[in-house]
């Protein structure tokens, strides 16, 4: 998103949110120079932001403990296969597939974060080592498809067709159907 576009909405919404602060930030960043337009975007901004028109959205620092248990227990188990295997795991496959099956755990203060662990620990370990048991199995048996992976896009039937159909050619190459089948 462009940051005229960034200011627009921040207008409009009355607000500028973290993210949108952070994409400004990266565009200022990483361009070697601003255009007019964007200078005079910023311009808007900062003043909409000193008269109160737009309000920054203050960043809410908060974590989920849960992440914190998953790849500890991640990390401990594809460790101790890696030492007796040479098998090499995605820790960070294996931890958001287990994360994806967890109840987040949410805290705002250190106290709320050591509530959520110590309470983690007595309620959900047992659900925490299995599911990051049944990640890691779905890590070990799940095939490896490199960088040309893509997704099947959306369009009409045909297109899917012809995106299925150039998908098993790839795949199966040499894969000849059955021509004892008789036409009607």
């Amino acid at each position: 998103m462009s940051i005229e576009k960034i200011v627009e909405q921040a207008l409009q919404d009355g607000y500028l949110t973290p993210v949108m602060e952070t994409e400004v930030g990266r565009i200022c960043d990483t361009a070697s120079e601003l255009s007019i337009e964007e200078y005079m975007a910023l311009d808007r901004l900062m003043g909409a932001l000193l008269t109160g028109e737009v309000v920054a959205v203050p960043r809410k620092q908060f974590i989920n403990v849960m992440e914190e248990l998953v790849l500890t227990e991640a990390i401990a188990q594809v460790a101790e296969i890696e030492a007796t295997s040479d098998q090499v795991l995605d820790v960070g496959d294996i931890a958001a597939y287990a994360l994806n099956r967890l109840p987040p755990l949410y805290a705002t203060t250190e106290e709320g974060a050591k509530y959520q662990r110590q309470r983690a620990k007595e309620e959900l370990q047992e659900l925490i080592t299995q599911q990051v048991d049944t990640a890691i199995m779905q890590n070990q048996h799940r095939p490896d498809f490199g960088s040309e992976r893509q997704a099947i896009r959306r369009g009409s039937g045909k297109d899917l067709f012809q995106q299925v159909s150039s998908l098993l050619q790839d795949y199966a190459p040499n894969f000849e159907p059955k021509s004892d089948l008789k036409s009607p």
